[in-house]
C-alpha cells in the first residue's frame, strides 16, 4: 500500500506569498505615522488585508493540498480531493487500461510528474497532477495491474 500527497513543489507559491504578504503588512504597520488622525483605522485596514490576502494565497492552498490524498492498494487507487467538499474516485486496478507519465525537465529534477490512469470505468481517463516519486508509483502501479491480470495479490 502507498498513500501521498501531491507533490511538495505546489506550496512554492503559497509559501512565497506568506512571506511577501507578511513582510508587506509589516511594512504597511511600520510606515503608518503615529500622528496621522486616522492611524488606528489604517492599522486595522492593513491587518485585514494582510489576512485575506494570506487566506486566499496561502492558507486555502495549503488545505487543498493537505487534503488531496493518494492511495494505491493492491485492489484499488483512490483520490481523494476537497476541504469543505469531500470528492473520492476509486479506480479498481482490475478495471486500469494504460498508465502512462509525463515529467518536464523541472519536474524531473524534483521528482515528481503527471500521471494520466486510462480506465475501463465512467471516467475513461483521469490526469493527476505533481505526483510526487512518479517513477515509484508508476511502477507500482503497473505491478498491480499485472498482478491483478494474472489473478495474484500482492505478488501471489
Amino acid at each position: 500500500m502507498r498513500s501521498f500527497h501531491p507533490h511538495w513543489k505546489r506550496l512554492i507559491v503559497p509559501f512565497v506569498a506568506l512571506i511577501l504578504f507578511a513582510a508587506a503588512s509589516g511594512a504597511g504597520l511600520y510606515f503608518i505615522p503615529g500622528d496621522f488622525e486616522y492611524a488606528n483605522y489604517a492599522r486595522i485596514a492593513v491587518v485585514v488585508v494582510g489576512l485575506i490576502l494570506l487566506t486566499i494565497w496561502s492558507f486555502v492552498p495549503y488545505l487543498q493540498w493537505k487534503n488531496t490524498g493518494y492511495v494505491l492498494t493492491t485492489h484499488r487507487f483512490t483520490i481523494s480531493t476537497g476541504v469543505l467538499n469531500k470528492s473520492t474516485d476509486e479506480i479498481p486496478i482490475a478495471k486500469v487500461n494504460t498508465v502512462s507519465s509525463d515529467q518536464t525537465l523541472a519536474e524531473r529534477l524534483l521528482g515528481c510528474g503527471t500521471l494520466t490512469v486510462e480506465s475501463a470505468g465512467d471516467r475513461g481517463e483521469i490526469v493527476l497532477k505533481d505526483i510526487p516519486r512518479i517513477q515509484d508509483v508508476r511502477t507500482d502501479l503497473f505491478r498491480l495491474v499485472e498482478d491483478a491480470s494474472d489473478g495474484e495479490i500482492d505478488g501471489r
